[in-house]
């Protein structure tokens, strides 16, 4: 096969239309097929003589000696296709459905073009080279995300750094605001809520110990020459199964049964989008659902989302708990009155 990047571009579509069975490739149509990879990869475009070259370059190549025939349809005009439908030009190329899936797979990943992702962006690239395929230039599919958010600047070196087993020299700033500096080893990278999360191994005075930093606080980062030390026990794929979100609790917080009650409109959403994968309904009628996590800050949080409409029913510490929070809240809100040495009820000026 050539090493023109450009006629090997030309031979994987052509290829691609001519195993296509759905559709009726005219040379017009071969023509623009091709002249959309070209232009949207180079910039540049070709014509009817170039084209009736390949197909004879094609068929007559001794490595290739591809089986295309002209069909003639609809009066005068014809279409070109291998008359052998297994038959491609590479051994390892994809067949038409899989192709309409990897376009698919291209799509939903451009929708992260631009910003940050300059990662991104060279493995999209690398996919439409390789396979002869371009992201839908339609504004199809939309992702959450917050281009504001900081620290994804960082996000392609760590996962280059958690592939390479480089530690790093992390500069990071606390939630009170103070700076420190430590060596991480890093291990696994999560998004939650819109933000990522680097865990690893940080090595410290204090010891070392698996840590969790938020990548919108770090300051900067650099390439440590200490030798990396490789995570040999924890399963990143099972690691956060007892959990709602990132936060890993003392081992000393076993998992529970949380049991949560709703109101009418608000139930069918939370079964159709559960909270945590351990949930189940317990009672339709009742409007009451049950999760078994280890309780964390994450699962608080999604908790009050819900407000007003849920209600925690059990374990009764969760109960009293949320039940003082709404407490303390409503302070906020009401006007307390003078002399009221009840710290438990809301005293309301008459």
């Amino acid at each position: 096969m050539p090493t023109n990047k450009n006629a090997q571009l030309r031979y994987q579509i052509l290829d691609r239309c001519f195993s296509n069975l759905h559709r009726k490739y005219t040379i017009e149509d071969l023509v623009d097929a091709v002249n959309d990879a070209l232009y949207d990869m180079y910039g540049t475009e070709v014509g009817v003589r170039q084209i009736r070259d390949d197909i004879k370059y094609m068929r007559d190549r001794v490595s290739y000696d591809a089986p295309i025939e002209a069909v003639p349809f609809d009066g005068k005009k014809c279409y070109y296709r291998y008359s052998d439908p297994n038959y491609s030009i590479f051994n390892n190329e994809l067949t038409v459905d899989e192709v309409t899936k990897l376009s698919s797979t291209i799509e939903m990943l451009g929708r992260f073009r631009g910003g940050s992702n300059r990662w991104l962006e060279e493995v999209i690239s690398n996919l439409e080279f390789r396979f002869g395929i371009k992201a839908n230039r339609e504004n199809i599919v939309s992702f959450e995300q917050n281009d504001q958010l900081r620290g994804l600047e960082f996000l392609s070196e760590l996962i280059d750094s958690a592939i390479n087993h480089q530690p790093l020299n992390l500069h990071y700033k606390t939630y009170s605001g103070k700076e420190i500096n430590v060596v991480v080893h890093p291990y696994h990278l999560k998004q939650y809520n819109n933000r990522w999360f680097l865990f690893g191994l940080e090595q410290s005075p204090y010891g070392n110990r698996i840590s969790n930093r938020a990548l919108d606080r770090i300051v900067k980062l650099s390439k440590s020459n200490v030798a990396f030390i490789p995570n040999t026990t924890i399963d990143f794929s099972m690691y956060f199964n007892d959990v709602v979100g990132v936060t890993i609790p003392d081992d000393s917080i076993q998992k529970e049964k949380i049991v949560l009650k709703f109101d009418p409109d608000r139930f069918p959403y939370v079964v159709s989008k559960p909270i945590h994968h351990s949930q189940t309904v317990l009672n339709e009628e009742e409007y009451t659902i049950q999760i078994e996590v280890r309780p964390n800050n994450e699962l608080v949080s999604q908790i009050f989302s819900f407000f007003p409409q849920v209600e925690v029913l059990q374990p009764k510490w969760l109960r009293d708990d949320f039940q003082k929070k709404i407490a303390e809240n409503l302070r906020k809100y009401s006007s307390v009155q003078k002399g009221c040495t009840d710290s438990t009820d809301l005293c309301s000026e008459n």
